[in-house]
């Protein structure tokens, strides 16, 4: 990740229910390029130059997910890691700038869930967080069905119906409706959106959108229903 990996731009503060982050790197540059990074991307974060830094704020914060780096001077990241594993199952993303099979192994056999050599690209970084903390999400909470206006969507059957009658849904509008019926009322970020493009992007998101707004709203150019969260991405409300 480089400098111009990241654009300058003013933040739009995240939401309080927003996945919150622990970003761990005795590197200062990584630290604040990645913290700038994934705030512009809808997370709260908080940043820990060492490990002891890292386990000050783990007494205090519950983090959702920890990007952790394994060269660390001092504790390493391998054993914050295998600290932490033995007391929770916050997921662990590792970073290090090594390449040996042998850490990556010896990384995954603590129990962390995935890892990233640096340098790395900030997008599937981004990809890669969304897939961890997806799986973590407990599916169970998932409704069956969600109403919003005249339209009905059975999340199981990936069917919608608008005053009754069958709507025709691409693959990838009846995917982005069980991504909104999973959060219903709650902002979802661009980048989660794009599931596991890599190669998608920011106005491939907002183009899909629309489409799907003209299926599912009286004024597609005037929403009630999926309206966009400046900034952060999308909300879909429900009744």
């Amino acid at each position: 990740m480089t400098a111009a990996s990241v654009e300058e731009k003013p933040i739009e503060p995240p939401a309080d229910t927003a996945p919150h982050l622990l970003v761990v790197d005795d590197d200062r540059r990584i630290r604040d390029l990645l913290a700038r990074y994934l705030r512009e991307n809808g997370f709260r974060v908080t940043v820990s130059a060492d490990a002891g830094e890292a386990r000050n704020a783990l007494r205090g914060l519950a983090f959702d997910l920890i990007i952790l780096d394994i060269m660390m001077p001092g504790e390493s990241g391998l054993s914050l890691a295998e600290t932490l594993r033995a007391e929770s199952d916050v997921p662990i993303l590792m970073l290090t700038a090594r390449s040996e099979p042998e850490s990556r192994v010896e990384g995954l056999e603590l129990g962390v869930d995935d890892y990233m050599a640096k340098p790395f690209d900030p997008r599937e970084l981004l990809l890669r967080l969304q897939n961890i903390l997806r799986r973590r999400t407990p599916q169970d909470e998932t409704p069956d069905e969600i109403r919003f206006g005249d339209c009905v969507f059975n999340v199981l059957r990936g069917d919608l119906t608008r005053g009754g009658e069958l709507v025709k849904l691409t693959d990838r509008e009846r995917e982005l409706l069980r991504q909104f019926a999973r959060a219903p009322g709650e902002t979802i970020a661009r980048h989660e959106l794009l599931g596991d493009d890599a190669h998608g992007t920011d106005r491939a998101i907002d183009v899909q959108i629309n489409r799907l707004r003209r299926k599912i709203e009286v004024d597609p150019a005037n929403p009630v229903h999926l309206q966009t969260v400046r900034g952060r991405g999308y909300v879909l409300y429900v009744d």
